[in-house]
């Protein structure tokens, strides 16, 4: 890992992302770019060219005065970070500028803390998250220790999802990580163990495990929702990271079913990193 984009807002949030990422970076020897969307009111581009200017210039002076009360944290010292402004009024366009810098990973803060509908879907973090090809880690509160050890990736063992686990293998290689596959039996879609096991085995198989690997490295965990199954089962065993594989058009609501991926990147207190499926 050799960059990490955090998009800001300025906000407490946007800081919480900005240290983790700032942990991150000491650990892996990376760089930081630090973007602000800055998005000029649609009110600016009606006026004269002169006073569009004008309005341009202002706010850009006034982005870079908060970059400098912001940037200046200890936890920086030592890091090469680069600030950029964009003009984006649309953060699907986040895409672009982590193309731009070459970003491996996107490290953004998000307010959700209550409902989905409140906090999530059609949020700036939800559009990201929707949208982008690099992985995208959502940091909800302050984390105080951002040393990964143990991490779970959520599975409805179909094969869509394949890539991405494949991808999110890779790249947690980089921390010694290996991986889980976790899977919530839930009673609306009970499964018996020797249906999932055989579902299993089919997935398994296209990433080459061995059967001892398989064993080890399968989770079967049953509850009431997908969601509880998730959180009761990370809680109970520490887990450092949730992660979950998105789809680019329908959103995480098209994993599982409902908007279980939504609340799971809205509830946790756990960092909930996702990999879209290709």
């Amino acid at each position: 890992m050799k960059t990490i984009l955090v998009p800001v807002d300025f906000s407490a949030h946007s800081e919480y992302a900005l240290k983790y990422a700032a942990d991150l970076a000491k650990n892996h020897d990376a760089k930081i770019v630090v973007v602000h969307m800055m998005g000029l009111p649609e009110t600016h581009l009606t006026k004269d060219e002169k006073q569009e200017v004008f309005n341009a210039m202002y706010y850009l002076k006034l982005t870079k005065q908060r970059f400098q009360e912001f940037l200046d944290k200890d936890y920086l010292e030592g890091i090469s970070v680069t600030q950029a402004v964009k003009d984006h009024k649309v953060f699907s366009q986040l895409e672009e500028v982590a193309k731009e810098y070459a970003a491996d990973l996107i490290i953004m803060g998000s307010h959700g803390v209550s409902g989905v509908k409140e906090v999530f879907v059609g949020s700036n973090t939800e559009k990201v998250v929707r949208t982008s090809s690099t992985p995208v880690l959502v940091i909800k509160n302050e984390v105080e220790d951002s040393s990964i050890k143990k991490a779970v990736f959520v599975t409805d063992l179909e094969e869509d999802s394949l890539d991405a686990f494949i991808r999110a293998q890779d790249f947690f290689q980089s921390f010694d990580v290996k991986l889980k596959l976790l899977f919530i039996n839930v009673p609306e879609k009970f499964m018996s163990t020797r249906e999932m096991q055989n579902k299993a085995a089919k997935y398994t198989k296209n990433l080459g495990w061995e059967e001892k690997e398989s064993k080890n490295r399968i989770v079967y965990y049953d509850d009431y929702t997908v969601e509880s199954g998730v959180f009761n089962y990370c809680n109970k065993h520490k887990m450092d990271m949730i992660v979950i594989p998105t789809h680019g058009r329908k959103g995480i609501a098209h994993f599982f079913f409902g908007s279980v991926g939504e609340d799971i990147a809205n509830h946790s207190d756990i960092p909930v990193m996702t990999f879209r499926i290709s």
